[in-house]
């Protein structure tokens, strides 16, 4: 049994200059960011559309903002909803939230009504930091959810006046619907009068490691989305792990593209926290399009950046057709879905850098297991565990038994970026954990040189394009619409997207269901990613004897049709 005392045997393949182990952080996040803003402040810390953002100016909106909140009753431990695409204003939002003690509840803001009613029931927040365009959609939320303030963020005014003011004129009847809309809100507050304040004061008491920094939906391995309970040094160690894991970068030099959301763990780890902590320029996308990241590739190429394969498929094969070169990107890593050699090879000759592979789970903030940044990493596995992480490979029936060497078995793991569990939810927490290691629900195999390969998943989550989709979410949907007797979903391969979430559907009987309609109906309702790409009529749905669907069956069975398509 590999623990904490025990040798760990993939320290020999690490690359060069990665430590053993790692130092755990003591302090917190805010910490962590006025080191940055100390050491760098006359350095670049943001740039959106070409407007700069200093580590100095970033501190004190920061503090500024961290005061607002604090004057709107915000103090330690209270929960504080993120409604933002990335931008200027979500940075500084984040670590104001951060600074006051308080914690983030992350939210993907092109969340329908329906979903984001389902965290807020859950979690409880009673201030809300929010796009402007999302604020029509909690209007929408019934009255025994009580939000006693919403501070509404146009992010176009942390773009360059020229660009904003060149957006602003054709749409003079959005602007102003939009301002009606935010007028309309009782309690709300615009960003600009909340960081239109005085720095908060040093006196006022900020976090300490041990507190919760993040609350972060995930579907889990089972189930509707829980939150994972990250605290500050959860976080905070995730992100020294990463900057251990590429030592030829050193800090004040990087630039880092943010073309993942923000919200999603994957970018709040590698761009919120470890691009800030290395005082790298931070330069945000609020969306990923070719067409916005090229120019500034072109202008200034990232030093490190993370994404996911179909990003880094869409800018090589862009980038080759409009002629601009990709060199200058010294390291990629790629997680979320398996990377391929068809994506490595021509990225890699187009940057003459390297692209790797890693691995995580929301519940380990998230980042578990990387590939070396060199000749040794191999392609096709995982990599390797982190400092100062340990895994054990065991039985997927008895998971206190460990498997013998090189045989399948689910991964379990154990370290300081580990959640201490989900959000109000002990039994959900109860049934991850045995004997302290976190139960992935992923098999896997590890072989002599400590390098890990997924071979199957145990849970039943679809991944398609970097996101995690809930079957039973969008199940409970789609049985709302007229027709539909019985549904199952699973994810399906797909060359670009990782895998695409399809539908199995049992008709009710003397009706018909359409495709098309069924389809829009999931779109009112959903995330555009979790709406079926196909949907195809069954007779039935095998179940076991209990009744419950057994979607391992309904995928094999779908994929021996003839008109399933392969991608």
């Amino acid at each position: 049994m590999t623990d904490a005392a025990a040798p760990r045997p993939w320290i020999k393949s690490y690359a060069e200059g990665v430590p053993d182990d790692i130092e755990l952080p003591t302090g917190s996040l805010a910490d962590l960011i006025q080191a940055s803003v100390t050491e760098f402040g006359d350095s670049v810390a943001l740039e959106f559309f070409g407007r700069e953002t200093s580590y100095a100016e970033l501190g004190e909106q920061i503090n500024r903002a961290a005061e607002g909140l604090r004057k709107l009753g915000v103090r330690k431990g209270d929960p504080i909803a993120l409604i933002m695409p990335n931008c200027p204003q979500h940075v500084v939002a984040f670590y104001a939230i951060l600074r006051v003690g308080a914690i983030v509840i992350e939210h993907n803001p092109l969340y329908t009504p329906r979903e984001l009613r389902h965290q807020f029931e859950e979690h409880g927040a009673k201030v809300v930091i929010t796009w402007d365009k999302v604020v029509a959609t909690l209007q929408e939320f019934p009255s025994d959810i009580v939000i006693d303030h919403i501070v509404s963020v146009d992010m176009t005014r942390a773009m360059p006046f020229r660009l904003r003011f060149a957006l602003k004129l054709p749409i003079p009847p959005a602007r102003k619907q939009r301002g009606e809309l935010t007028a309309k809100v009782s309690g709300t507050t615009p960003w600009e009068e909340l960081v239109d304040e005085t720095a908060i004061k040093p006196s006022v008491a900020g976090p300490t490691a041990a507190d919760v920094a993040v609350i972060q939906y995930t579907s889990g391995t089972t189930g509707s989305p829980k939150g994972a309970t990250l605290t500050h040094l959860n976080l905070g160690v995730n992100a020294a792990q990463a900057r251990a894991w590429v030592p030829t970068i050193p800090r004040g030099t990087a630039s880092v593209h943010a073309v993942l959301p923000l919200f999603h763990a994957y970018g709040l780890t590698l761009c919120l926290t470890f691009a800030m902590s290395m005082g790298a320029r931070l330069v945000l996308f609020p969306r990923f399009d070719p067409d916005l990241v090229l120019p500034v590739i072109k202008k200034r190429p990232p030093t490190f950046l993370p994404a996911v394969p179909p990003i880094y498929e869409r800018l090589t094969t862009a980038a080759k057709a409009k002629g601009v070169s990709l060199e200058g990107i010294e390291i990629a890593i790629s997680g979320a879905m398996p990377l391929s050699q068809s994506v490595i090879t021509p990225w890699e000759q187009l940057t003459k850098g390297y692209l790797v592979e890693g691995y995580g789970l929301s519940e380990c903030s998230p980042v578990l297991v990387a590939n070396p940044v060199g000749d040794g990493r191999k392609q096709g596995t995982i990599g390797l565990p982190l400092p100062g992480t340990d895994i054990r490979i065991v039985s997927p029936d008895d998971p206190t038994k460990d498997m013998p060497a090189g045989e399948p078995g689910e991964l379990l793991a154990k370290g300081p970026q580990v959640m201490s569990g989900y959000w109000k939810k002990p039994e959900a927490t109860a049934e991850v954990f045995v004997d302290g290691w976190y139960r992935t629900g992923d098999i896997a195999t590890i072989d002599d040189d400590g390098f890990i390969t997924i071979v199957d998943r145990m849970k039943e989550l679809v991944i398609t394009g970097g996101f995690n989709v809930s079957p039973t979410e969008v199940e409970d949907v789609l049985r709302g619409f007229d027709g539909v007797a019985d549904v199952a979903i699973v994810g399906l391969p797909s060359a670009r997207d990782g895998e695409h979430v399809i539908a199995a559907v049992v008709q009710a009987p003397g009706k018909t269901v359409d495709e098309a309609g069924l389809r829009a109906f999931a779109r009112e309702n959903m995330a555009a990613y979790k709406v079926p790409k196909r949907v195809y009529l069954v007779d039935e749905l095998p179940k076991s004897l209990i009744g419950k669907v057994l979607r391992k069956k309904v995928k094999e069975a779908l994929l021996a049709r003839d008109d399933v398509s392969r991608d």
